[in-house]
Formats: C-alpha cells, structure tokens, sequence
C-alpha cells in the first residue's frame, strides 16, 4: 500500500471508530459502503492484522486495533498541524500579543528586538510586561514569555536561546583599590555591594562540585539592578550579577570579571509558551523571530 492510499486508510479507519460503523463512515466520507469495505480490507491486509471485529450490528477494536488507532490519530494530527502551519505562514500576523521577560532582560535585549518585530508585522499589536516574578502564562493571558530558569510547568514548551550564569565583577579602580579576590571567602571585609535579587546578604559559589556560601556586607544596597552595576562600574566596590546584566561593561574593560572557576552552573535562558495545537500565526512570527534575535545577544 503507498503512502497517499495508508493515509487515505488511516482516515477511513479513524472516522469507522468514531462513527461506529461502516456504513456511517462512507457517509461522512462520502465514498460507498463497498469502497469503505475494501480499504478497511487492504489496509488489514497491508499490516497483516485485524484491526476490527465485525457483525451485522457492531464493530469492535481489536487490541492491536486499539493501538493502531492511537497511532492513526497522532500521525493525522501532526499532518494537519503541519497543513496549517503552512497556511499560516502566508496569512499576515495580526491581533494582539502578550509578551512578559525580566526587567533588565528586557529592557536590554527583548524590547529592542520587538520593535524591530512591530516594523516587520504592523497588523500586530503587543503588550510587554516587565517584572522579575515568575508568572503563570495560562493564568494571566500571556503569550510568550521570556524565563531565566529551568522550566518546571510541563504545560510550557520551552524554546532554549542561551544560558546565564551568577558572576562576581569589579572594576580596575576597585581591584586597584581593595585588592583583586583569588578566593571567594576574600569577600568577606571587602566592600560589596549589595543588590536585591544578587543575593543580597551572601553570595554563592561551587567548589569541588559543591555550593556554598559566603556573607558579603559593603556601604552600599541597591534595590534596582542595573543602578547597582552602574554602581560597580564607578569603583563602589565588588557586584554580583546575572552575567547578561555586565556583558557590555566587562567586554569594554569597565568591569572584570573574578573568581570565574567558583561560578555556580548555567542556567538556561528560553522562550516559552503554552501548549497549543495550533499557534496564532502572531504567535509562531513572534517566537520564530525573537529565537534569532536573541541567540546573538552576549549571555554568559
């Protein structure tokens, strides 16, 4: 049996199941009773098992029709997700999107490559929301969103852009100044500055394949992260951020970056969005651009 005639076989079988009979299935098929009957027949054949029990009043699964038949379904309903794929790439996006990342994250990066998605697709409107908080994308009406985490809700496809880790900075004048850290447990007595969401009171590091702690105390508390760094960048003292926070500064030279072999491992940057069948096509543009947008963008 070739290709197009099993597909052709599938969809036969499936609408038999549903309809549960042979008879009815010709109807929704439109095609004859005795074409319905040699398919279902062929098909059989072509696998060389039954797939159905039949009398004159009912039709029953077999066990390996009961298989068959999840597997009849999966492989349909990946055919026509894809046919509508298609057609949707040739339908302009239009509607309204709803899109959250972290703060910095995206002031930095996820705002600057949606407006460049506005001029690309004009039909479409959007809504950014920027907070630190992790949100529930179902409970809020939100698209897509932007997570610094390992993804823990398997109702989410997770799209991986990147990863990040926590480092530890300072500028020259501060390593000039206080003396350049070998040693994580040399924070202790320097001064540090202290930025919520950074670890505020004790910063962590990894050793020997174990994490541990250590208190940091400094002049200085900032509640808002890229104060905090521009902070770092004067001379205040050492910081402790999020390695896409300081990629600029550290690639000009005014942050350097220590005690990189204590650094935790990296955690992974991703675009996630519920679970659907079938994406708005505002939704795919979206997700499509915003993964070659970002896969540029400096992270660890």
């Amino acid at each position: 049996m070739r290709g197009m005639d099993k597909l052709r076989a599938m969809q036969t079988f499936v609408a038999i199941v549903d309809q549960g009979s042979l008879s009815a299935a010709a109807r929704i098929l439109d095609a004859s009773l005795p074409a319905v009957v040699r398919t279902l027949a062929a098909l059989e054949t072509a696998l060389d098992v039954r797939l159905l029990n039949r009398t004159t009043r009912r039709i029953a699964l077999t066990e390996e029709g009961r298989t068959y038949l999840d597997t009849c379904r999966q492989i349909l309903s990946e055919i026509q997700e894809a046919e509508a794929r298609l057609a949707a790439r040739h339908e302009a996006p239009t509607g309204t999107l709803v899109v959250t990342a972290p703060v910095l994250f995206g002031q930095l990066h996820v705002a600057p490559a949606l407006y460049r998605f506005l001029r690309a697709y004009p039909a479409v409107k959007c809504r950014l929301l920027l907070n630190d908080r992790v949100v529930n994308l179902w409970e809020e009406g939100i698209d897509v969103g932007i997570r610094i985490s390992p993804l823990e809700d398997s109702s989410l496809v997770a799209q991986g852009i990147g990863a990040i880790r926590r480092v530890v900075v300072a500028s020259p004048e501060c390593l000039a100044e206080q003396g350049e850290v070998r040693h994580p447990r040399e924070l202790i007595g320097k001064n540090c500055i202290r930025a919520y969401g950074g670890g505020f009171g004790q910063w962590r590091f990894w050793e020997g394949g174990r994490e541990f702690a250590v208190p940091v105390d400094g002049n200085l508390e900032i509640s808002h992260g890229n104060t905090a760094v521009e902070a770092c960048i004067d001379g205040i003292g050492y910081g402790c951020f999020l390695s896409y926070q300081v990629a600029a500064p550290l690639a000009s030279g005014r942050l350097v970056r220590v005690l990189k072999d204590y650094e935790g491992p990296a955690r992974p940057v991703s675009i996630v969005y519920p679970h659907a069948r079938l994406l708005p096509s505002r939704t795919r543009a979206f997700v499509d651009w915003m993964k070659r947008e970002l896969r540029d963008v400096p992270m660890v």
